[in-house]
C-alpha cells in the first residue's frame, strides 16, 4: 500500500501506462462534481467508480477485501475516512474469490491491522497483496465522496 497526496504520487509509483492514465484522470477531475457510478477511462484496463457514502465504525475482526486483476487507487475527493490494511497472507478467508465482483473477503484482527486516515486530496494505492477495509469512520461516521480508479495489473 502506498499513501500520499495526489500531487506527490508521480515519484511514489512505477509510471506504467495504466497507472499514468489513472493519475492523469484524478488530476483532471478531482472528483467533486462527478455523479456516482462508473466512469470510462480506458475500457477495462482503467476505469473509475465514483462513490458517495457514510463511513462506519471498524469491527473486530476487520473485514477486508482484496483483488486479483486490479490495483485500487482510492482517492478521497471530499470528507475523510480511515482505511484498514493487512497483507492478504495474514487474512482469514471468509468469502472465496468472486470473478464477477473481482474480489475476495477475509478478516484480520484489529490488533494486526494498520489503520490509515485519508483526508480530501489524499489517496491509497492498493495492490493485489493488500487486504483493505475502506469506508471506516475517522471518529464519528461522516459523509465521504471517493473515486476508486481500477487499474488492470500489467503482466
Amino acid at each position: 500500500m502506498i499513501v500520499a497526496k495526489l500531487e506527490y504520487m508521480t515519484g511514489q509509483i512505477a509510471p506504467t501506462p495504466n497507472m499514468q492514465r489513472a493519475l492523469d484522470f484524478l488530476r483532471q477531475v478531482r472528483g467533486r462534481d462527478l455523479p456516482d457510478g462508473r466512469v470510462e477511462i480506458d475500457g477495462d484496463r482503467v476505469f473509475a467508480l465514483v462513490q458517495s457514502y457514510q463511513t462506519v465504525a471498524a469491527g473486530d475482526p476487520v473485514l477486508c477485501e482484496a483483488h486479483r486483476k486490479y490495483i485500487d487507487v482510492q482517492y478521497v475527493a471530499a470528507g475523510q475516512e480511515v482505511i484498514g490494511w493487512a497483507t492478504t497472507d495474514g487474512l482469514t478467508t471468509t468469502a472465496d474469490y468472486d470473478e464477477a465482483n473481482e474480489a475476495w473477503l477475509g478478516t484480520s484482527p484489529a490488533a494486526d491491522t494498520t489503520f490509515v486516515r485519508l483526508a480530501a486530496g489524499e489517496l491509497a494505492v492498493l495492490y493485489p497483496s493488500d487486504g483493505h477495509a475502506p469506508r471506516l469512520a475517522a471518529g464519528a461516521p461522516a459523509a465521504v465522496k471517493k473515486i476508486v480508479v481500477k487499474v488492470a495489473v500489467e503482466r
